[in-house]
């Protein structure tokens, strides 16, 4: 039987999402220097471990835009900072969304050789993480949709959003799920460019008040169901 593919957990806690990015590609260009050039194409990983995955919640009102551009992006961003949130330029795939305090932000860094996955299946793998996270805390009728309509769905409501970056078979960004985030915060945008479609959280849907740390070691065990693999602690600083 093969071995379950180790994967390093970072838990950055509550943080600027300027410093979880700049985390996040520490960790690429770690996980890229212990691939190395790898046996060849199509002949699979170099040495080291499956890569990272880093968990934060942002610590202020963020609005991101992914590599599909604006018509007036200049225009656009003056808006929104207006509103009191930071704007930033992410190099993932996807339009404009929001991230903020009460959101968890689940951002694998994988090679995703050493999980025999594709970057289709990788997405569907994030989707499916959040569905099994979903179901931990009696919400059975999350689900996923077909494109355009990535991430977990509620009734018809965005819960979690899905955006990816992948390079040289090496992963970044991820998944943005609504904990007890302020909505009132995507009422300014088209929330991924889909319009007539709602956000929603889990705190709305439960009814009660749901944070990110209670919803973390849930998450972590669904991660580590679908993507089999083991998550290890990790503690050594990132600056």
């Amino acid at each position: 039987m093969r071995a379950r593919p180790a994967v390093r957990l970072l838990r950055l806690g509550r943080l600027a999402y300027a410093e979880s990015l700049a985390a996040q590609e520490r960790c690429v260009g770690r996980q890229r220097a212990a691939a190395g050039p790898g046996p060849g194409p199509g002949l699979g990983p170099g040495p080291g471990a499956a890569g990272w995955l880093l968990l934060s919640e942002p610590a202020g009102p963020v609005y991101t835009r992914g590599l599909r551009g604006a018509p007036d992006p200049a225009a656009e961003e003056r808006r929104l900072r207006a509103l009191g949130a930071e704007f930033r330029r992410a190099a993932r795939g996807g339009l404009l969304t929001f991230h903020g305090p009460g959101q968890l932000l689940a951002y694998p860094v994988l090679d995703l050789r050493h999980l025999g996955l594709s970057l289709r299946a990788y997405v569907g793998a994030l989707e499916a993480a959040a569905l099994g996270l979903c179901r931990r805390l009696g919400l059975p009728a999350a689900a996923a949709r077909p494109p355009p309509y990535t991430g977990v769905w509620l009734r018809g409501r965005k819960l979690c959003a899905v955006g990816v970056h992948c390079g040289r078979h090496i992963t970044s960004h991820g998944l943005a799920l609504n904990c007890c985030t302020d909505l009132t915060w995507f009422d300014h945008i088209v929330p991924c460019g889909l319009e007539g479609t709602g956000v929603t959280s889990l705190s709305e849907e439960l009814q009660r008040h749901v944070t990110v740390d209670e919803i973390t070691e849930p998450f972590l065990d669904a991660f580590e169901e679908v993507f089999q693999c083991t998550l290890t602690s990790h503690e050594e600083s990132m600056g």
